[in-house]
């Protein structure tokens, strides 16, 4: 009896993996939609809208982005919580996605319920000050802030996301305190900054069209090396903070997306991402491909989310005690 189970059990699990490569094979028959954490008109919309068209020629069917920003970019991943499993929703997962628990009651668990597919780039950041400003270099920039406490005010991609704890991050560590005002992604900052609305920004480097235009002047960047674009800004470690920052970012599906589709997904956008067209579209904003295959993607964001918790303690900024 004992080893007729085990033979139908086997049977059944053959049958499976049959199953879902003939699925895998079917796999895409439609348009399959990405969701992407940021507005339009930014550069992981330019970036991402690239590496989607280039995904679609190789699948064989359309990737369609659509924006949908807001909520330090957890959107995205909120949306596949309802999505069925089946390879044709997927979402851009930034690193604030992982800091969500810790800040937000939500009723899913970001390494759980995520089948991650793969990584495929980080941002290069910095902060930026309109080029009139009398804020022309970091040393006046924190001597501003020292004696002018809570005035400095400046602007990021949403509460949450990396540009504004690494911000916080940084005034931690100089003992000064900025007035942190959040937007929806870059093209919403870049309009502020402009404006005159703040007197810097906190951003991926979305803001280098505009530096190079000559309307902003570059402060700082946070990457572990200078930018090849801006060789003469120095780094965070070059002034003295121990902070390096490149928030990469990757494609995740819903929880339970048969292996072999989020196979052929990983495959085609690994193949996607390795094209010069996205290449020169990362390279417009400092940008570079960092691969992560869908384990290596699946460890990071468990190590991620560990290192997550630590900063969100750190800055003093978890939920409150639920009583």
């Amino acid at each position: 009896m004992r080893r007729r189970q085990l033979i139908q059990a086997a049977a059944a699990s053959v049958a499976a993996g049959t199953l879902g490569a003939s699925h895998a094979q079917a796999f895409p028959s439609k348009p399959i939609k990405l969701v992407i954490a940021f507005p339009a008109g930014g550069p992981t919309d330019i970036t991402m809208r690239q590496l989607a068209d280039n995904a679609g020629k190789i699948l064989g069917q359309p990737v369609v982005v659509e924006n949908k920003p807001g909520a330090a970019g957890s959107l995205p991943a909120q949306q596949l919580q309802s999505s069925a499993p089946d390879g044709y929703t997927l979402a851009q997962i930034p690193l604030g996605v992982f800091r969500l628990p810790y800040t937000t009651k939500i009723s899913w668990d970001p390494i759980k319920d995520i089948a991650y597919v793969l990584n495929v780039t980080g941002y290069a950041f910095g902060i930026v000050v309109p080029t009139e400003s009398p804020l022309t270099t970091w040393t006046h920039f924190v001597g501003w802030a020292k004696a002018n406490p809570g005035k400095l005010t400046y602007g990021s991609t949403g509460t949450l996301t990396s540009p504004h704890l690494t911000t916080e991050l940084i005034a931690q560590q100089l003992g000064i305190q900025l007035q942190h005002v959040p937007y929806k992604g870059s093209a919403d900052l870049m309009q502020a900054i402009l404006g005159g609305h703040i007197m810097a920004a906190a951003d991926s480097t979305g803001f280098a069209p505009q530096v190079q235009a000559g309307k902003l002047r570059v402060l700082n960047t946070w990457g572990d090396k200078r930018l090849a674009k801006f060789p003469d800004v120095p780094t965070l470690k070059e002034l003295g903070l121990n902070i390096v920052q490149n928030s990469p970012f990757g494609i995740g599906a819903p929880r339970g997306t048969p292996p072999a589709v989020v196979k052929r997904l990983h495959d085609a956008f690994k193949t996607a991402m390795e094209q010069p067209s996205y290449v020169q579209s990362l390279d417009r904003y400092d940008m570079v491909p960092i691969y992560m295959s869908s384990t290596q993607y699946t460890k990071f964001a468990q190590d991620t989310f560990a290192k997550e918790k630590a900063l969100i303690e750190k800055l003093g900024l978890g939920k409150a005690p639920t009583t």
